[in-house]
């Protein structure tokens, strides 16, 4: 069985982001640029079900600019097996990200799909369930835990209300979460083994996809600073400020 794993090079989460001056994105240049940690859980939890004997092999995928190859690295690092970049200096939203999925998954024949819930750049959450649809494949979004059994793959989802549990057929899409495991720590030893894994490089406009753009940034502009703190000498004044400034109560 193969396993498809999507991971996405993004702005590392201990960098502050700057709004470029023009307000049209966000100023990446000279900025460290990392793998996106949901992307991180979806690899470590395929390299588990192979260490595990229920796959033969872990496939990541990145798109985007040739800057990718090193997150992909990191990926064949942490235990992949090997790696396909689909390059492109173009946007690629949500939409276009699951289209390029779509042929590579059918391609490769992946029985699992898997994706971070999420990017941490523009949090769209959006590129699994729209794969999935394109595929018209089962989804088990927000995993916190999967079990493959007998074809079947059964998904601990987390929800607003607490876990839900459900079993779906294979080949499927999932999603993950925070919760799901903690991605293993990359050594030395296992940097060097994955130069030697293949990586193989397609250009976008190779795969017969459509990728434009189907959403304009218009704006893009910092969050207001807040206020500072203020002392209340008493609950009573809290209770008072609460009602009467801020409108809370």
């Amino acid at each position: 069985m193969k396993i498809l794993v999507a991971v996405k090079r993004v702005v590392d989460y201990n960098v502050k982001v700057r709004v470029k001056s023009d307000n049209s994105g966000i100023d990446i240049a000279n900025v460290k640029m990392s793998m996106n940690p949901f992307d991180e859980i979806a690899i470590e939890e395929a390299v588990r079900l192979k260490e595990a004997g229920v796959a033969t092999e872990v496939i990541v995928v990145s798109a985007g600019p040739t800057q990718c190859q090193e997150t992909l690295r990191t990926a064949l690092a942490i235990g992949a097996d090997r790696a396909i970049l689909v390059e492109s200096e173009a946007e690629l939203q949500p939409l276009a990200v699951a289209k390029i999925l779509k042929t590579l998954a059918e391609k490769e024949s992946a029985q699992i799909i898997f994706l971070g819930k999420q990017a941490i750049d523009d949090d769209s959450n959006q590129t699994g369930q729209m794969l999935a649809s394109l595929m018209d494949l089962p989804q088990g979004t927000f995993a916190s835990k999967v079990v493959i059994t007998d074809g079947t793959a059964n998904v601990t989802r987390e929800v607003d209300g607490g876990l839900e549990m459900i079993a779906i057929t294979l080949p499927a899409v999932i999603t993950v979460d925070l919760r799901l495991n903690e991605p293993r720590y990359v050594t030395l030893p296992n940097i060097m083994k994955a130069k030697k894994k293949t990586l193989e490089i397609i250009k976008a406009e190779d795969l017969g996809v459509d990728i434009a753009p189907r959403l304009k940034t218009i704006k893009v502009e910092e969050p207001p600073k807040r206020a500072a703190g203020v002392m209340v000498p008493d609950v009573a004044a809290l209770v008072e400020k609460l009602k009467n400034e801020a409108k809370v109560i």
